[in-house]
């Protein structure tokens, strides 16, 4: 059997970052076994979907680097097969015709709470003959079993039990004729061939009802997961008070994707006590089994941890021109063709310990600026008249010096021993005069980034 996973995100909003996770899990489910991943719209709810978050939906997968198969289809666009579908169950008695109105069934709830028994309506149109029916608006519900219990096998959660007694009659189709979610949902996973229905857990209640339309067209089930929501660290479901939610947020944050992709796939999924491993690995590795029954908790500093992970085996290339799609995304600035440049040749020194673009960005404010260089006033209370004697007197040196790192450290360090001073005490005024702060890149590698012509410009700058 050919694996089918699908992502069905409703555009009524941003791309929530847990929504994200679960794309990514249908995604390496897939992908993993060679199999399609498809993405449906299920923008019923004409009054709240949006082309903007339509759009928002795409471009939160595509930043995440989670391609699906085929175009994207819309939900809203299957409203006759739906339809089709009910009137199918109607004609095979699984479905019938309810007239009670609105006021009738509520009235019916208050009374039920007024009694203290449940509010679960029983339609009395159930089993009346055609014959009887009034020329009235109304819906069709399916008829659910009212006794025993169905069993679900879940690969997340187990075997789950409810009691059929505590299923409705669900409306499947309007009085104005349009099908309700809980039935296109059902009839597009039929339609799509989907094999997986990886979801969250607060879909669980919903597959119960769910299957009674899949016993009732006498169709195949798929396998199901329903994975556990993403908690903040109080233990509460994530939302705007633990920050950023929205995948959006994070891309404008400057968080890679890679490092999205690693930490969201180990974020409620194990493999061992791996917690670093690439798209390959994650692909190859992730089953259904590996994922917990329990929330997991967002952890920013273990995200932080796993992207700058990323960042320092990138690709150099690969990582500028994701730097780049940074700055676009934030309506920032482009960088400049000798900017590119410059952060090509530096990237090497700019990797380490940089958790995120910004991060890199201001390491790399060396290669950035221009002369002359602006100095914050830390690094300035480094550039004394003595620091700046012995600055001057490095110029020269350096004009003349074959440029490479094992040159460049011996002159620097025969300076400072001609003064009676440690290395250390020249990389103050050596950091202030390259780069204008007290916190950089080392001091060599500015030197080899920047070459000897912009390095010594640059000293003679300060030493004035």
């Amino acid at each position: 059997m050919s694996v089918v996973t699908r992502f069905a995100p409703s555009p009524t909003g941003a791309l929530h970052i847990g929504s994200a996770r679960t794309a990514l899990f249908n995604w390496l489910y897939a992908r993993g076994r060679g199999g399609k991943f498809l993405l449906r719209i299920e923008d019923t709810d004409k009054g709240r979907s949006t082309d903007e978050n339509r759009e928002a939906i795409l471009d939160g997968l595509t930043w995440l680097g989670l391609d699906w198969d085929g175009a994207p289809s819309s939900q809203a666009a299957n409203a006759d097969r739906h339809a089709a579908v009910a009137n199918t169950l109607l004609a095979n008695g699984h479905a019938y015709k309810c007239f009670s109105t609105q006021e009738e069934i509520e009235a019916f709830r208050e009374k039920a709470r007024a009694e203290k028994i449940s509010t679960l309506f029983r339609s009395p149109w159930r089993d009346v003959a055609e014959a009887d029916h009034p020329d009235a608006p109304y819906v069709i519900r399916i008829k659910a079993p009212r006794e025993g219990q169905t069993t679900l096998h879940d690969e997340v959660q187990g075997d789950v039990t409810w009691s059929n007694d505590q299923l409705d009659d669900m409306i499947l189709l309007r009085s104005d004729g349009t099908p309700v979610y809980m039935l296109a949902v059902v009839v597009d996973d039929h339609d799509m061939g989907v094999t997986h229905v990886i979801r969250g857990d607060d879909h669980l209640a919903n597959a119960f009802r769910q299957n009674l339309i899949y016993e009732a067209m006498g169709w195949d089930k798929p396998t199901l997961a329903h994975i556990p929501l993403i908690f903040g660290a109080d233990g509460k479901k994530l939302s705007k008070r633990h920050g950023a939610t929205g995948a959006a947020e994070y891309q404008a944050l400057g968080y890679p994707a890679a490092g999205m992709r690693n930490y969201l796939t180990r974020l409620g999924w194990s493999h061992g006590d791996d917690e670093f491993f690439s798209d390959a690995q994650a692909r190859d590795w992730f089953d259904l089994g590996g994922i917990g029954k329990s929330p997991a908790r967002f952890d920013f500093k273990k995200l932080e941890n796993i992207c700058g992970q990323h960042i320092a085996v990138a690709d150099d290339a690969a990582l500028l021109q994701e730097l780049q799609d940074f700055l676009a995304a934030t309506g920032a600035a482009p960088l400049t063709e000798t900017q590119n440049d410059g952060m090509l040749t530096a990237m090497y020194c700019l990797k380490e310990r940089a958790k995120t673009f910004p991060e890199l960005i201001d390491k790399a404010h060396f290669v950035l600026t221009q002369r002359p260089v602006e100095i914050e006033e830390k690094a300035a209370s480094h550039l004394t008249d003595v620091s700046r004697g012995i600055l001057r007197e490095l110029t020269p040196q350096l004009q003349n010096a074959s440029w490479s790192r094992d040159i460049l450290e011996g002159i620097v360090a025969s300076t400072a021993e001609a003064h009676d001073m440690k290395l250390g005490k020249l990389a103050g005024p050596l950091r202030a005069a390259l780069a204008g702060r007290a916190v950089s890149p080392s001091m060599f590698d500015m030197m080899l980034v920047l070459g000897q012509d912009e390095t010594i410009a640059r000293l003679q700058d300060a030493s004035r």
